[in-house]
């Protein structure tokens, strides 16, 4: 007999969490739209450095809170969007990992504010679980997967792997800043590669095995 909830690693979140955030979906989808707008604020430089055919591929972070919040929103308002909700997920999941990972590991508090430092840590941290409230509500279809895979693979390539507009397009890590700008060719770039791929894999592993699980349980 299959179980009514899915795997643990699939919805890691108490069920009281859960149901406590979804009574909030439209309270939190506001604050990740403010925090949008903050995103954007913060890559101010970057976007203005950058060819404007290329900005739609550089606020990674704003884009995800962007995507979770509108998610919330369609949820709350029963919009059918599954390939929003899938966007969603990837996002928070993906850039709710990967930014920590960079700041502690990589770029290191030196040459940020530490209110900054540490609000670029925790608010990431909680994107991951409101990732983990999708699966509440979205049915995770294998076209809304594939909407996901393509856009946060394209990412993946002209971020860190093949140049678009005359440059790769990766948040500018204080990692590889050398004398006269950033370099590409040292270790840091190599790893930011590394866990944001890794963590677009995962996210497709986890999103289809939602799929999965959830056509189990119907059927069950």
């Amino acid at each position: 007999m299959v179980a009514d909830n899915p795997p643990w690693y699939l919805a890691p979140l108490p069920r009281p969490i859960e149901d406590l955030a979804l009574r909030l979906a439209v309270p939190i989808a506001l604050i990740n739209i403010v925090g949008t707008a903050f995103g954007f604020w913060y890559y101010r430089f970057q976007l203005a450095a950058t060819p404007v055919v290329a900005w739609p591929l550089v606020p990674d972070s704003p884009l995800a809170t962007l995507f979770i919040g509108l998610s919330l929103l369609a949820y709350r308002f029963e919009i059918d969007a599954d390939w929003l909700h899938v966007l969603g997920f990837f996002g928070a999941f993906k850039l709710g990992f990967w930014t920590p990972f960079v700041q502690l590991f990589l770029n290191g508090p030196a040459g940020i504010a530490p209110w900054l430092y540490v609000f670029l840590i925790t608010s990431h941290l909680a994107m991951v679980a409101e990732a983990f409230l999708v699966h509440r509500y979205a049915t995770f279809s294998i076209r809304a997967v594939a909407i996901a895979v393509f856009w946060y693979g394209l990412n993946d390539l002209v971020d860190y792997f093949l140049p678009f507009a005359g440059k790769i397009h990766h948040t500018w890590l204080r990692a590889e800043q050398v004398a006269g700008g950033f370099s590409h060719d040292v270790l840091a770039h190599d790893l930011g590669a590394g866990a944001a791929v890794t963590l677009t894999l995962l996210a497709t592993f986890l999103a289809l095995a939602t799929r999965v699980d959830e056509l189990r349980r119907k059927r069950a």
